[in-house]
């Protein structure tokens, strides 16, 4: 990723800033590196056409691992340890039916003659011959996140170890408020959390937690919710909950957290889990944010 800037940064133009948030330590995949190159090169070229005003293109890298939750709600994934790339851009973002078709050969969105549709159908076919896995997250107007999960290479030497699920502490007495418009995150989430001993209120939209919140029937101690929704965000629900209940709020997003940031969507030091989330990642973020140990 470090080698390709200079040549990344002459295709997307001097109005567009391209940003890194590089892991120092990514564990090896087994990969061919030209086809490394072609996947973040048709990436950026259609993040940088999303911004035809301008705007920044952030490339990320992290280790992550993957748990049997997040397998069965994609289930072309297996549980494992990987190495995520990840390309967002602050462009015009995508409805849900453009996502269902974006890796489609010839599919564009583009006019006559500016697109053949091939771009990221390229990068899918590359990502799948390298046994790794590729998803989309974006809302229109909130720009687009890609990112794409290489297994890591379990035959090479390396530094660290998977995450440990810890033992379980005391049992949870609290109630979470789960606000999320994804069917899979929100059933997989709810799973994890009554697994975890919480007591769960599912809401589907902003709208609903809000009533929720409002009608002071069901009493809770966590707000969850997604950042980018339909409608209202994730930061503007939190601020309308705030004014007529005193609760501790964590949020979730399919971005990453520091183009979440650069989004404007939130401002720093704020709870935050980033999708995909593991039974264990996630259980400790809420025991940390409520601070009760369990």
């Amino acid at each position: 990723v470090s080698g390709t800037q200079k040549m990344l940064s002459r295709v997307i133009g001097e109005d567009i800033a391209l940003r890194t948030a590089l892991a120092r330590a990514v564990r090896p995949i087994r990969a061919d590196v030209t086809q490394i190159e072609q996947v973040l090169m048709n990436l950026v070229v259609n993040a940088r056409d999303a911004m035809p005003r301008g705007g920044s293109i952030t490339l990320e890298t992290a280790n992550v691992t993957l748990d049997e939750a997040y397998s069965r709600a994609h289930l072309e994934v297996k549980p494992g340890d990987y190495v995520m790339l990840a390309v967002t851009d602050t462009g015009m973002g995508m409805d849900p039916e453009t996502q269902r078709r974006i890796f489609e050969p010839f599919f564009t969105t583009k006019p006559q003659g500016q697109g053949t549709g091939l771009g990221l159908a390229t990068v899918y076919g590359i990502v799948k011959q390298m046994n790794g896995s590729i998803f989309v997250y974006s809302e229109p107007g909130q720009g687009a996140t890609f990112k794409i999960y290489f297994p890591v290479a379990l035959d090479v030497a390396i530094d660290g170890t998977s995450e440990a699920v810890k033992p379980p502490a005391a049992q949870p007495t609290e109630t979470v408020l789960l606000v999320e418009d994804d069917e899979l995150v929100r059933r997989s989430a709810q799973r994890i959390l009554v697994g975890g001993g919480y007591r769960v209120i599912v809401a589907t939209t902003p709208e609903e937690a809000l009533a929720i919140a409002r009608a002071g029937d069901r009493p809770f101690d966590l707000l969850f919710t997604d950042v980018v929704m339909p409608g209202m965000s994730g930061s503007e629900l939190w601020e309308a909950v705030r004014q007529v209940r005193d609760v501790r709020v964590l949020f979730m997003s399919g971005y990453t957290d520091d183009s979440i940031v650069r989004h404007g969507i939130l401002e720093g030091k704020v709870p935050f889990l980033t999708k995909p989330f593991t039974k264990q990642s996630l259980l400790d973020k809420v025991r940390d944010v409520l601070g009760a140990g369990g």
